[in-house]
C-alpha cells in the first residue's frame, strides 16, 4: 500500500488565509497529500503569506531560512510560497531563495496541484496571475469529513478602496463577489458536516453583490438553512454599510451582536490623508444607526496610529473617537511602510512618538475591553461550544458576542449550544454556568 504525502502548510495573517490554507490542502489531498503538524517528516511545506504586517516579507525569508538543513538532507522535499507576499514578491522569492519549487499569488491557487506536478518534474513553478476564471469551481468539492462546530466561508475577495497605507488592491485585485447560489451551496455542505456557525469573509465583505439585495440579502437567505445557528462576516468598510445590512442587525436572530468595523483614526485630516473616503462624524453615525438596530451590539475596530504627518492633536482625535465609541475589541498597530503605496512616500513619524501613542492607545482600547467584558458578569448569553478545556469536565465555546467563555458541566459536547449564565470575568475570557 502506497503511503500518503505529507503537507505542512503555515499560515500568516486574516480569517481568509485560513480558509485559503483549508481549500490548498483540500486540492493537495486529490493528489494524495495528508496534512501534518510538522515540517520535519513533510514532503512538502507551504508558506500561506501575508503582507499586511510589518516586514512581512522578510519575516518569510526568515522562515525559509529554517527549511535550509530539511532541504540539504531531502532535496525531493517541495517548498512552496504562497498568499500575498508571493503576489508581492513573485520571481523575487525564488532569486532570494532558490530552494524555493513554487510560488503561487492567491487568486490562482486553486492551480496548487499542476503546479507541485511541475515542481516534481525539476522545473521551478511560478504563478502569479489574476486568471479569468472562478478558483471556487475550479477546486475539488470539500471532502465528506466531519467539521468543527465553526467554519469560514469566503463570499467576496479584493477591493476597491485603494487606502493610502494598504496593499490588498495590489495583492487580491479587484472586488469580486462569489455567486450566492454557490455560496449557499457550500455553506450546506458545510452544515451537513456538523458546522453551525459561519464566518462570511472578504476583504470589503460588506460591499458584497453576488445577491441582488447584497450581503444582507446573502445573510437571510442563509438563515434559512436548517441547522446553521449563527453567521457573522468579516471585514468591513464603514461605506458599503447599507440600510438593509444595518436593519438585518436587527431582525435577523442568527445574525450574532458583533461587528468588525474598522475606521483606522479619528482625525479627519488623517482619514483623508488615508483616503478612507468617510470622516470621523460620519462614522459615529454609523454606529449610532448600528446601535438603534441592535443595542447591544458589540463593536471591533482596527487603528493605525503615527500614520505620516499624525501630530499630536490627531492623536487624540482618535482617542476621543474611541472614548465615544466604547469597543468592545480592536486591533491596533504602528504605521509601517508598504513598498508602492501613497503613504509611503510621505514624511514619516517617529518611531518613539509611534511607540508612545501605540500604548496609551492600547491602555484605553483594554480598559474598554475589561469594562465590557465585566459588565457580561449576571448576564444570561448563547455559548456554541467547540472544545475541551485545560480542567476536567470544562468545555469553551463563544459566546454571542464572540467572548471565550469556559463551562464546567457533564455530558457536553463541541456543537452544543447553550444557554449560559455569565458568572466571572477572567483578563481573556468569561467564566459561566449552564442555566
Amino acid at each position: 500500500m502506497t503511503q500518503p504525502k505529507k503537507l505542512f502548510i503555515k499560515t500568516y495573517g486574516c480569517q481568509m488565509n485560513v480558509y485559503d490554507s483549508e481549500r490548498m490542502a483540500e486540492a493537495m489531498g486529490g493528489q494524495g497529500y495528508v496534512q501534518t503538524d510538522s515540517p520535519d517528516d513533510a514532503d512538502m511545506i507551504l508558506l500561506n503569506t501575508c503582507h499586511i504586517r510589518e516586514k512581512a516579507a522578510e519575516k518569510i525569508y526568515s522562515e525559509l531560512g529554517r527549511y535550509k538543513g530539511l532541504k540539504a538532507e531531502r532535496p525531493d522535499l517541495r517548498i512552496g510560497v504562497a498568499g500575498c507576499v508571493a503576489q508581492a514578491e513573485g520571481a523575487e522569492i525564488m532569486r532570494r531563495q532558490p530552494m524555493v519549487d513554487l510560488v503561487v499569488g492567491p487568486q490562482s491557487y486553486h492551480r496548487l496541484p499542476e503546479l507541485e506536478a511541475k515542481a516534481r518534474g525539476g522545473e521551478k513553478a511560478l504563478d502569479t496571475d489574476f486568471p479569468e476564471e472562478d478558483k471556487f469551481e475550479r477546486l475539488k468539492s470539500r471532502p465528506k469529513a466531519k467539521r468543527g462546530p465553526t467554519a469560514f466561508l469566503t463570499v467576496q475577495e479584493g477591493c476597491d478602496k485603494f487606502c493610502a497605507f494598504c496593499v490588498v488592491p495590489y495583492t487580491r485585485g479587484a472586488e469580486v463577489s462569489r455567486p450566492a447560489d454557490r455560496v449557499l451551496s457550500e455553506a450546506r455542505d458545510l452544515v451537513e458536516r456538523g458546522v453551525r456557525e459561519l464566518t462570511l469573509l472578504g476583504q470589503n465583505v460588506n460591499a458584497y453583490h453576488g445577491h441582488e439585495r447584497g450581503l444582507a440579502g446573502l445573510i437571510r437567505e442563509l438563515a434559512k438553512i436548517d441547522g446553521l445557528a449563527r453567521i457573522r462576516f468579516t471585514t468591513s468598510h464603514p461605506n458599503d454599510m447599507d440600510d438593509d445590512l444595518i436593519a438585518a442587525h436587527g431582525d435577523c436572530d442568527k445574525l450574532m451582536p458583533y461587528l468588525h468595523l474598522p475606521v483606522q483614526a479619528g482625525s479627519d485630516k488623517i482619514l483623508k490623508r488615508m483616503n478612507r473616503q468617510h470622516t470621523a462624524e460620519q462614522y459615529l453615525r454609523l454606529i449610532e444607526r448600528l446601535r438603534a438596530a441592535r443595542p447591544d451590539l458589540h463593536l471591533s475596530g482596527d487603528f493605525i496610529v503615527g500614520f505620516p504627518e499624525e501630530t499630536e492633536a490627531d492623536f487624540r482625535d482618535t482617542m476621543a473617537l474611541i472614548e465615544a465609541v466604547e469597543y468592545g475589541s480592536a486591533f491596533s498597530f504602528k504605521y509601517s511602510e508598504r513598498p508602492g503605496t501613497p503613504a509611503a512616500e510621505r514624511p514619516q513619524v517617529p518611531e518613539a512618538e509611534k511607540d508612545d501613542r501605540l500604548q496609551r492607545l492600547q491602555a484605553l482600547l483594554t480598559r474598554q475591553q475589561r469594562a465590557l467584558q465585566d459588565a457580561m458578569v449576571g448576564r444570561e448569553v448563547g455559548v456554541l461550544f467547540e472544545k475541551t478545556g485545560r480542567l476536567p469536565g470544562q468545555m469553551v465555546g463563544k459566546s454571542d458576542y464572540l467572548h471565550a467563555v469556559h463551562v464546567a458541566a457533564e455530558g457536553l459536547q463541541p456543537g452544543d449550544l447553550r444557554p449560559v449564565r455569565i458568572v466571572e470575568s477572567g483578563p481573556n475570557s468569561l467564566k459561566g454556568v449552564l442555566v
